[in-house]
């Protein structure tokens, strides 16, 4: 079973988010960056099938010389080589142009399963890995909390709103993952001086055969015009009085006279 996983680096969700100078993009420069946490359970899912069904995983991902961190934090939980898409005309790439350039990668390699988390936590997009599974002409599932490879093909629980439904699709095949699938392995130290050693293959959109003028901020279809912070909550009022009545009389004259909703 040749399974591939993409992978994305993305701002902690701890770290503090700040507005960058140039008001549409973020300071980078005291970010700590980790794996997407989905793409975390896609990982240590690929691991579990290899290790039931024998074969090999491969991680792809495509990002700056720093996203090759990412990559081998997947190599040190167990994948077995990684491929870093870098260069610069890719760079801030919109989830399409992100999307076609993934899929030219992949198909340069052997696959039979592509696993990727449903979302990634900086941009939210829910775009990336449908529109992969339509650049290959492969079925993709969204949203899995259980897969189970069968004969050829994959049975697969999503979530939907309300409850879950059970769909089948034909391999090859891409299924992107949810909370609940499983719980993502931490890396050992073994895997850690392992993964030095493991291959990370380097491609640019040129190696992959894709047109610049499709790639890169420059060429996105959605730009983004301005970041701004939420505004800041005024502080909450206490409304004061003696009796209930008296609680209720003063809450209608603050929202009439001062907040004006009534």
């Amino acid at each position: 079973m040749e399974i591939v996983v993409l992978v994305k680096q993305v701002p902690d969700t701890e770290s503090l988010i700040e507005i960058a100078g140039d008001g549409v993009s973020i300071k980078t420069q005291d970010i700590k960056w980790v794996m997407n946490p989905y793409d975390e359970i896609a990982v240590e899912e690929a691991l579990q099938i290899r290790e039931a069904q024998g074969g090999a995983v491969t991680v792809v991902s495509m990002g700056p010389d720093k996203a090759v961190e990412t990559i081998r934090t997947a190599l040190a939980m167990g994948a077995d080589k990684g491929i870093h898409i870098n260069d610069p005309a890719a760079a801030g790439s919109d989830p399409l142009a992100t999307a076609r350039i993934l899929a030219a990668a992949v198909k340069e390699i052997p696959f039979d399963l592509i696993i990727a988390g449903h979302r990634a936590v900086d941009e939210d997009n829910y775009q990336v890995a449908a529109a992969v599974a339509e650049f290959l002409n492969i079925p993709q599932v969204s949203m899995v909390v259980k897969a189970e490879l069968l004969d050829g093909k994959i049975k697969c629980q999503r979530t939907i709103e309300g409850g879950t439904v059970t769909v089948e699709a034909a391999l090859p095949a891409l299924f992107t993952t949810q909370r609940g699938l499983n719980e993502p392995r931490y890396a050992s130290l073994p895997g850690i001086m392992k993964a030095k050693k493991k291959p990370v293959d380097v491609k640019t959109i040129a190696d992959l055969g894709i047109d610049p003028g499709t790639a890169g901020a420059a060429n996105r279809k959605v730009k983004i015009k301005a970041l701004n912070l939420p505004p800041v909550r005024q502080a909450v009022k206490m409304v004061e009085g003696e009796t209930a009545q008296d609680k209720a009389a003063e809450l209608v004259r603050v929202l009439h006279e001062e907040v004006k909703l009534i």
